[in-house]
């Protein structure tokens, strides 16, 4: 009798519960169920990792002419460099795209002073966070940010597979050989979406050799040759290297790098090559008739091999160790993630021939000679003087985009830096792999939430730009900031419950919002209001506090 009355309601309650678990699933993305974490272990070879830090150090300290027409010296980076936690700060916003948590600056803190950055690059690497950001500032050059064509593309699924790559530490070669050469279905192979979102650009229903020519030129290659698509280059912008050497670009050039493309086509079995190369026809600019194009490379073209189908060709020419274009396009795009702008601007177009920045070509050589490690890389940039160096000069300015990288540049953070910030600072804990799944869930919607209503830079991410009234305002009381100050388990309403006097409640405001603790002026300022109110309504004035820090200049910039 029990059972019959209770039936019903058994079985909506586990309906209700299939249903939840159904969302959960559907709208937290795939990778934050994986591996969240890889075994903590010290870099490879720590006297060669050292070795050429010091000799990117001895770069970065030489005297350089800046964009504005007066020259740099060189400074005592160690003794005027930035403390442990704003270099902590830097970095994680750099590799994670986030600030730390109290969790973490308290584990931090709690390493031997000698091991204690070395800890924190690893803690970062094997974290999937870092992976994660990582996929993504790739993923917006390999495939854009739009939804791409129905059904034979997976946006979060090729960006799901990607972070996997980065989470283990694929060498970057093969990741893009897998980009540019494999075949099958877009879900079970998802290196295809590289391909495959490009699929009706044309009208065709198959994929578009122009856009992918366009997006192997730029994103592999830091080439800007799809200027080349309509007609020859006039203005001297775009270089090719021929067998005779450097020459002027022509649109020739462009449409051969196009036909490597032209045998790909979807299929009932996902995308496939065909047995046969398919010709390649495009009418020239002047001419009225189509002309056969066959695949060549628009530099080094004895690095092709003459085996294999068009895009193994074309990956393998790609990634040839020869081919230092592509070892310097990953380390511009590289730095740019991890210091806000590349070495290199715009990021897409670096000279062949002309003259870059030292530290370029230094990095690309390692990145070459250790099997294009990507973890390497980051390892080298997070511990280099750059990550180190003050952000102000002498008189206090701050270091703009303008100055070289003897000075931090002071830039605002991308929008998606902003939402992690936002939404980390409002956990006392690590919102991490190990966080409640309901947490990460609401964390995940906010963010999404937010950034779609900041705007989203998309491909164009690095362009400097500034803040809009639009932005200005979401901070100040936007929906995600109001979430963050009244919810009952936010940081500013824990703290309220457990601080045990107010000077510890406001150090850890201040390590929370901006990885620092207060200064001397802002003790003295701060302190006295908070303890008038500590014995009443000390939850609303610690939420005051916490949204002056939110809307400071200094919590939405790198310093």
């Amino acid at each position: 009798m029990l059972l019959t009355k209770t039936g019903p309601w058994l079985a909506l309650l586990a309906t209700a519960g299939l249903t939840f678990s159904a969302a959960v699933w559907l709208l937290v993305p795939p990778i934050r169920f994986r591996a969240e974490r890889n075994p903590q272990t010290p870099p490879a070879n720590l006297e060669a990792i050292d070795e050429i830090i010091s000799r990117l150090d001895a770069v970065i300290a030489k005297p350089r002419q800046s964009v504005s027409g007066s020259q740099s010296s060189p400074g005592d980076f160690t003794a005027n460099g930035v403390g442990l936690l704003d270099w902590a700060r830097r970095v994680s916003l750099g590799l994670m795209g986030s600030i730390p948590s109290l969790e973490e600056i308290r584990q931090l803190e709690a390493q031997p002073t000698a091991l204690r950055e070395q800890w924190w690059v690893e803690h970062l690497l094997a974290d999937r966070r870092t992976a994660d950001h990582l996929a993504e500032r790739f993923g917006r050059a390999f495939v854009g940010t739009e939804n791409g064509p129905f059904i034979i593309y997976r946006r979060r699924r090729f960006v799901s597979w990607l972070s996997d790559q980065f989470f283990q530490n694929r060498p970057y070669d093969g990741i893009v050989r897998e980009l540019l050469a494999s075949e099958g279905i877009w879900t079970e192979s998802p290196a295809v979406n590289f391909v495959t979102v490009t699929t009706d650009a044309d009208g065709t229903g198959q994929p578009s050799p122009i856009r992918l020519a366009a997006r192997t030129s730029r994103a592999f290659l830091a080439m800007r040759i799809d200027c080349l698509e309509c007609h020859d280059d006039f203005l001297g912008n775009v270089r090719v290297a021929g067998e005779s050497g450097e020459r002027a670009g022509e649109q020739a050039d462009f449409h051969r790098l196009a036909a490597f493309f032209a045998p790909a086509k979807n299929s009932l079995a996902g995308l496939r090559d065909l047995n046969s190369d398919p010709a390649y026809e495009f009418t020239l600019l002047d001419e009225r008739e189509p002309t056969k194009f066959q695949p060549a490379v628009p530099l080094y073209p004895d690095l092709l091999s003459a085996s294999g189908s068009s895009r193994e060709r074309l990956a393998n020419w790609v990634t040839h160790r020869e081919n230092e274009q592509f070892a310097r396009a990953t380390v511009n795009r590289v730095w740019a993630i991890v210091f806000g702008r590349p070495l290199i601007t715009p990021i897409d177009d670096i000279p062949l021939s002309e003259a870059r920045p030292e530290a370029l070509d230094l990095l690309a050589e390692d990145f070459i000679a250790h099997g294009y490690d990507l973890h390497r890389l980051l390892r080298i940039l997070a511990q280099s003087t750059a990550m180190h160096s003050i952000s102000k000069f002498a008189d206090g300015r701050s270091a703009g985009p303008d100055w070289d990288w003897q000075y931090f540049p002071a830039l605002r953070l991308r929008p998606e830096q902003v939402a992690h910030a936002l939404v980390q600072s409002g956990s006392l804990t690590t919102l991490d792999s190990d966080a409640h799944v309901l947490r990460r869930l609401i964390g995940s919607t906010q963010e999404s939430e937010f950034i779609d209503r900041y705007g989203d830079f998309g491909e164009n991410e690095f362009e400097p730009r500034s803040e809009t009234v639009t932005q200005r305002l979401l901070v100040l009381n936007g929906k995600l900031v109001r979430e963050q100050l009244e919810q009952g388990y936010s940081s500013p309403v824990r703290l309220a419950a457990l601080a045990g006097d107010p000077e510890k409640a406001l150090e850890v405001l201040f390590l929370i919002t901006l990885t620092r603790r207060p200064d001397a002026i802002e003790m003295a300022r701060l302190l006295p209001q908070l303890k008038e109110t500590w014995d009443g309504d000390r939850a609303g004035r610690l939420q005051d506090l916490y949204w002056v820090l939110l809307n400071s200049a200094e919590f939405a910039s790198a310093r």
